[in-house]
């Protein structure tokens, strides 16, 4: 009997039996649904990740308070609040740091604007008059808050221009005054709209200067971060190891490995960061990997009993000249099949759910790319195509071994 004869009676096994064919083929459907989804979701936050640290500038340093490892985020970047770094920090940097041409410290905070009876749940952030050169900014209405007025904790505030428009929808803001924490700051400024970047929403966000937000607001002498244009891509490795040495002079640190700080260009943060994810993505699918083990188990059972309920057909085929290996090919084609199908049909599946989160992630403003590579709907495939085989196998082998006798004589 050829291959393609033997591919034909395996169909018909298969679609004489559709209901339990297709419950046999869930388990491998949900796993290689579950791989495919993973790896294109991971493929796609990497894409993510990639686009937003492209906004910030390849020409800007991140200071973080905190020690790390070489290839792990700070602890400030898991939400632990650190204290080690200040606003003089900075003013020392730019001061002693030849390649740093600008530098802005930041402080945050959640709280309630409002503006007669309109009110905004929003995030505030207290900043410095260098914040519009270092993130390249632009004020579409009024002006930004200048160094005297940080200095005189004056009670200013420029807004995102989303947060402008919740507070006073088509009315001019400037002027205008708007509560925070019972504070009071009038409006001098209005951004441009700028969208998503670095994964923050600066358009809903309120700006104020960094000691009004610190001393009124937060009651804190610290700062969350802080952020460093260099006059070149070329002198950030250099401008880094001076900030390093400055901060390390200012918190009388003598060893490195007992940095309380951490500075990282963007390559750097792009590299820890496309680590964590591919750490992420390979244990989750390694994770989804599983149901595919219990689905050649579901396979292996299901031809167990196909066996059993065939038993008198491989007896009568034995009987006019059917060879083992025959009824072996038969047996494991049917399972090669069965999981072979159920392959195709995952990806498919996967792929339509990527693409599902794909699009949600755009009409959420994100620049999220779709990515279901060709390496993984193989992989996908032959792995499904292997199970069948590997769990086949022994069911295949009990059809083959059967005595035609004793086949025919079962009831």
């Amino acid at each position: 009997m050829n291959l393609l004869t033997i591919i034909k009676l395996s169909l018909v096994s298969l679609r004489s039996n559709k209901t339990r064919s297709f419950l046999t083929m869930l388990g491998i459907i949900i796993g290689i649904s579950s791989v495919i989804i993973i790896m294109s979701v991971g493929a796609g936050a990497q894409s993510l990740i990639f686009s937003q640290i492209e906004k910030v500038g390849s020409n800007l340093v991140g200071i973080m308070p905190g020690a790390a490892d070489a290839d792990g985020p700070p602890a400030a970047a898991f939400g632990i609040v650190v204290k080690t770094l200040t606003h003089s920090d900075a003013a020392a940097i730019l001061k002693e740091v030849p390649e740093v041409m600008a530098i802005t410290a930041f402080v945050q905070g959640s709280e309630t604007a409002s503006w007669q009876n309109q009110k905004v749940d929003t995030t505030f952030m207290g900043t410095q008059s260098a914040y519009t050169s270092v993130e390249d900014v632009v004020v579409e209405q009024g002006r930004f808050f200048t160094e005297a007025e940080e200095r005189a904790m004056a009670r200013v505030v420029v807004l995102g221009a989303q947060a402008a428009h919740d507070l006073f929808s088509d009315q001019n803001p400037l002027g205008q005054k708007i509560k925070i924490r019972r504070e009071s700051f009038e409006v001098i400024g209005v951004f441009k709209e700028r969208g998503t970047v670095a994964f923050q929403k600066p358009d809903e966000q309120i700006f104020l200067p960094l000691l009004s937000a610190q001393k009124l607001l937060l009651g804190i002498n610290y700062v969350n971060l802080m952020r460093a244009k260099i006059s070149s891509s070329d002198e950030v490795t250099p401008a880094i190891e001076g900030i390093k040495q400055v901060l390390r002079s200012r918190h009388n640190i003598s060893n490195p490995a007992n940095d309380d700080f951490d500075v990282r260009d963007q390559a750097e943060a792009l590299k820890a960061l496309t680590a964590i994810t591919d750490g992420l993505k390979f244990f989750l699918a390694a994770i989804a990997a599983i149901s595919l083990i219990v689905g050649g188990v579901g396979i292996m059972n299901i031809m167990y009993v196909a066996v059993k309920e065939r038993t008198r057909e491989i007896g009568l085929r034995k009987a006019v000249g059917a060879l083992p290996k025959s009824i072996l090919k038969q047996f494991l084609i049917e399972a090669a099949l069965l999981t072979l199908l159920a392959g195709v049909i995952g990806v498919i599946g996967g792929a339509m759910v990527s693409g599902l989160v794909a699009v949600v992630a755009n009409y959420l403003g994100y620049s999220w790319k779709f990515v279901v590579s060709l390496f993984s709907i193989i992989i996908s495939v032959a792995v499904a195509s292997g199970i069948g085989l590997m769990f086949g196998y022994f069911p295949a082998k009990k059809a083959a071994k059967l005595d035609p006798i004793e086949a025919l004589r079962y009831e």
